[in-house]
């Protein structure tokens, strides 16, 4: 196996259930697969917060083809960022190949 998944090293989408201190703490989340708008498919909203409160969440699928930094549907940036793009929490880390 020998990689690690890449961490969401902050997230600015403070409505979103697994956000806290603009942190993420799903145990990971998967980036979307819409062309030039990779959002993250695990963002909703509650009035809870959920999640593991001592873990930062990682990227456990990338479904976003037209990144270079996806390879075979794994992340492979060191870390994202995650923040909202039109209304959208997107990955900022996006970055078209």
């Amino acid at each position: 196996m020998g990689r690690e998944m890449p961490k969401v090293s902050d997230c600015s989408v403070s409505n979103c259930a697994y956000n806290s201190n603009k942190a993420c703490h799903a145990m990971a989340i998967t980036v979307g697969d819409e062309p030039n708008d990779p959002t993250c498919d695990t963002f909703f909203q509650s009035s809870t917060h959920g999640g593991a409160k001592d873990a930062t969440a990682g990227v456990g699928a990338c479904k976003a083809a037209d990144c270079q930094f996806n390879e075979e549907f794994e992340c492979s940036a060191p870390n994202i960022h995650v923040g909202m793009k039109e209304h959208e929490p997107d990955c900022l880390t996006f970055q078209p190949r």
